[in-house]
């Protein structure tokens, strides 16, 4: 079993190195393409405007100066090229949690997201803020890498992959939640104003609004919360509407 492993918080941030300790205990062959530097809120950026540039740090561990979607494309067309896909693409462990909006946002589940236009399964981690990486929450982590992979038939379809949340505290109880509201960057504060310019930033942070049975309702009890996501579903639209919008063609 092939394992390769991203992340969008860099190549050398402590949410990756608990990730690679877990999936060693799951698999022998752990590949690792991460960001030589953290992407807050990358999103889906692809770089097709410029050279990428991978560099070997060590054996199957390489640093990419692009984005985090941009690594599962590397490790498929140049690493992979000539064959040898991983079997499971995980992402991660994010530095803090990834709920509600941040699917759009997150660099992490870009990643996952990226795996799935390959058909890979994959999964996107994120955690709490305060969780360290003590024997016992590696031991967790792996142990759920490998029921989520024993049982990959049950998630893993066409266009789907896993946002899992991790409390602060390891080992916990799963739930499937559901997705909420919660959205970063909803505020900002000005710098300067004069005249025709403006100055100002994003605030960081986010509202912690909760509903019922959402992600961080489960993570906030101190469960892991998992979201399967599939972007290849869309939002279906009634046909009758078709024929109503076509009804008013008048050129047609």
């Amino acid at each position: 079993m092939r394992i390769l492993i991203a992340n969008d918080d860099g190549i050398d941030a402590p949410g990756i190195a608990l990730l690679r300790r877990a999936a060693a205990r799951v698999a022998p062959d752990i590949w690792v393409v991460a960001p030589e530097r953290k992407w807050t809120a990358a999103s889906h950026h692809l770089s097709f405007d410029r050279d990428l540039t991978l560099t070997r740090r060590e054996a199957q561990v390489h640093a990419l100066d692009g984005t985090p979607a941009d690594c599962v494309v590397a490790a498929m067309t140049v690493l992979f090229r000539d064959g040898g896909r991983p079997d499971l693409v995980l992402s991660g462990v994010n530095d803090g949690r990834n709920a509600a909006e941040d699917a759009a946002y997150s660099g992490t589940l870009s990643i996952a997201r990226e795996a799935s236009f390959w058909d890979i399964p994959a999964i996107g981690f994120s955690r709490s803020k305060g969780g360290t990486s003590e024997e016992g929450d590696v031991a967790a982590l792996a142990e759920l890498i490998g029921n989520l992979w024993q049982h990959r038939a049950a998630w893993s379809r066409e266009g789907a992959y896993l946002s899992v949340n991790l409390p602060k505290d390891l080992p916990a109880k799963i739930g499937f939640a559901k997705i909420g509201r919660d959205k970063i960057a909803g505020a900002a504060d000005i710098s300067s104003e004069d005249g025709e310019r403006i100055v100002w930033r994003i605030r960081r942070g986010r509202p912690h609004t909760s509903r019922p049975g959402d992600e961080n309702s489960f993570i906030d009890a101190g469960k892991i919360a998992i979201v399967r996501h599939c972007w290849i579903d869309g939002a279906p639209l009634d046909a009758s509407l078709a024929a109503d919008l076509n009804a008013g063609l008048s050129h047609i």
